[in-house]
């Protein structure tokens, strides 16, 4: 009975598909199989082969059989590697090869023979790649095929570099890299025109011949492609649906990845479902917007004929439903993001005492406050509430190398103009403009530019956060030591950075704390942020009694939206607030035209904040809401004692 269950909960899954809790406990399980499965082949007296992934999927993979290497005395004298592919062209020993990732990721901390290791080589003459490639393929052919072949999978569905429009049975070969992709690989070489237009990779029909292949997924970031690889239709737009075809393929997922997948995203399809708030709540938002009709206007036929007829049986009647989620949904409305004094507030979002609330917003870039939560900010301010501001990073990254130039011009030229002494300002300007002449792809800046790009994100953000209403003192700028040291160091210990934000808690003491939780930012600084933040407040909680009484609110906005359904506060902008909002992300001048690291969305920061809320405010409309001009949504975050 179980296994039935489990077939029609799965249905719509083409090939199987295993669901971790987190990246980490999965890594553990393929690290284990690939292990297992090593230690069987020694015992047998013969040798694994191998097929592996690079990209920072497998990276938690390598680091356990490392692991198992040292404390665990698995060996791989017996082990044989195929690499899926390599950028082309691209030296071995360059910081993007992908010789230098495995090496450092795992060839470096084990007992493999080199002569068994087998990368696509980058630095072949073009006219050399096709006999090379052919040359791959029968060295794994005559080694026997591999025994195992681990995967990652790109935005565009592409695995190994095997991008849309490959065919099913191609081999080894040299490629054209999507657009998408060297998007997606521009931070690693300092921007898309650095990455290399193609590669070379091991063929669709070179993966299928291995005997087992696991495709490993994380993040939400990852859960619309793997929807499309494990449920749409066979395509060469999503090579990824080629695997549907195999007998030997396993999707191992983390909860985030899988999110997308019918059985977790809608199960109401598939199963009978538990019906607690959550869910109905997620269902009839769901209804409403298939259907586009406002949730008061939902019928029994509705839910009986979109698989929710469970639901009006055991909850209904449905217009009972509509009207509980209808005001659920009104309930989140508020225009008083601190709490409105003096109110009843059981049906509001946050508390109606005290009246004036100590508020903190932890912004990890110097722009993300006014870009997410730039109308709340101001709403906060004009209401009287003690608002303050922690910029968690410098941002010095992501400012342009002549707006750098430009500066240190500006401040020579006043220093003149003073009568000032500009020797030291002189020598770093030639300097600067030495090194930037010189500047390699991705190459870290002078600790001299890093200061002056620094100073500028500084002072951008001092301008928002005056505009939105806030004094000097309230303004605080952390540089939270992890941002730096990132850019020398991938292993990262993050202590001085809990301690710091731990002493400004305690300094503010909020009753509310805003922090990004969008944690589809490209460049991870987000997570990496919030993750400060909570080690912070959890520490804090164990000893400090105005804990109990701070909540923790998360915005988005910058890369994308809460889901209407999850949003607990929704804050309705003006016209004139929209506007407000919009001068304030003005003030980050070296933000625009265009940024440093766009990310996907080409539209100007503003433009994409303003059309998000807008874009909000319209879904809660089509639910039936009131119409606004925009709403910038919360998701309050509970601790595991609240």
């Amino acid at each position: 009975m179980a296994r039935l269950n489990l077939l029609e909960e799965t249905r719509f899954e083409k090939l199987p598909v295993s669901v971790y809790s987190d990246p980490t406990a999965a890594s553990l399980a393929v690290a284990k199989r690939i292990a297992d499965l090593i230690r069987g082949k020694q015992e047998k007296g013969e040798q694994a082969i191998l097929g592996l992934a690079t990209g920072a999927t497998p990276v938690k993979v390598y680091a356990e059989l490392v692991r198992l290497h040292r404390e665990e005395g698995l060996s791989f004298k017996n082990v044989v590697t195929f690499n899926l592919d390599e950028y082309y062209p691209m030296q071995p020993d360059s910081e993007q090869s992908y010789v230098t990732f495995m090496n450092r990721n795992l060839f470096d901390h084990v007992d493999i023979e080199p002569a068994n290791v087998h990368i696509p080589d980058g630095t072949l003459a073009m006219e050399e790649i096709h006999d090379f490639c052919l040359a791959y393929e029968q060295k794994i052919t005559a080694l026997g095929g591999l025994d195992l072949q681990i995967l990652g999978i790109g935005r565009t569905g592409h695995i190994g570099f095997n991008e849309p429009g490959s065919a099913p049975n191609s081999g080894t070969r040299l490629v054209t890299l999507d657009d998408l992709t060297r998007r997606d690989a521009s931070r690693d070489f300092g921007g898309k025109e650095n990455v290399p237009t193609k590669a070379i990779t091991m063929g669709i029909g070179t993966i299928f011949k291995a005997r087992e292949i696991i495709l490993m997924a994380w993040t939400q970031k990852k859960a619309e492609i793997v929807k499309k690889a494990v449920e749409g239709k066979l395509s060469s737009e999503v090579p990824a649906t080629y695997l549907q075809l195999s007998d030997s393929v396993e999707f191992v997922l983390d909860v985030d990845a899988a999110s997308q997948l019918t059985r977790f995203d809608t199960p109401w399809l598939v199963k009978d479902c538990v019906w607690d708030n959550k869910t109905i709540k997620k269902a009839v938002v769901w209804l409403s917007q298939t259907l586009k009709k406002p949730v008061l206007k939902l019928t029994e036929d509705d839910y009986n004929n979109n698989g929710m007829a469970q639901l009006a049986t055991e909850k209904g009647p449905v217009y009972h439903i509509n009207i509980d989620i209808f005001n659920q949904l009104q309930h989140t409305i508020t225009g008083w993001p601190g709490g409105k004094p003096n109110a009843d507030d059981s049906q509001r979002p946050e508390r109606r005492d005290p009246a004036k609330k100590r508020s903190i917003i932890f912004s990890p870039h110097p722009d993300d406050d006014v870009i997410s939560m730039g109308g709340t900010f101001i709403r906060l301010a004009d209401q009287g509430h003690d608002v303050h501001v922690a910029y968690q990073t410098s941002g010095n990254t992501a400012v342009w190398d002549d707006d750098a130039l430009r500066f240190v011009e500006f401040a020579t030229d006043f220093a003149k103009s003073q009568g000032l002494d500009t020797e030291k300002l002189e020598v770093l300007y030639k300097n600067a403009r030495q090194f930037i002449a010189e500047k390699k792809p991705n190459q870290i800046d002078t600790a001299e530019l890093l200061t002056v790009k620094g100073l500028i994100r500084k002072g951008e953000a001092i301008a928002g956060a005056r505009f939105a209403g806030l004094p000097d003192s309230n303004i605080h700028f952390q540089n939270l030591p992890f941002y730096d040291r990132g850019k020398y160091s991938k292993a990262l210990d993050y202590e001085d950075d809990i301690v710091q934000t731990m002493e400004l808690l305690q300094q503010v003491k909020p009753h509310q704390i805003f922090a990004a939780g969008d944690f589809a930012d490209p460049h991870g600084t987000h997570k990496v942020c919030f993750d400060i933040i909570h080690e912070a407040m959890k520490r804090l909680r164990k000893t400090e009694a105005w804990t109990k009484d701070c909540w923790l609110w998360l915005y988005r906005g910058a890369w994308h939206e809460f889901e209407i359904h999850e949003i607990e506060m929704a804050v309705p902008l003006s016209p004139q607030e929209v506007l407000r909002k919009r001068y304030a992300i003005f003030k980050h001048q070296s933000q625009k035209d265009v940024p440093v690291f766009p990310g996907d969305d080409a539209r100007e920061f503003w433009v994409r904040a303003e059309e998000r809320t807008r874009e909000t405010a319209k879904l809660y409309d089509e639910l039936g809401m009131a119409e606004y001009e925009a709403i910038e949504a919360f998701v309050r975050w509970k601790f595991e004692d609240e």
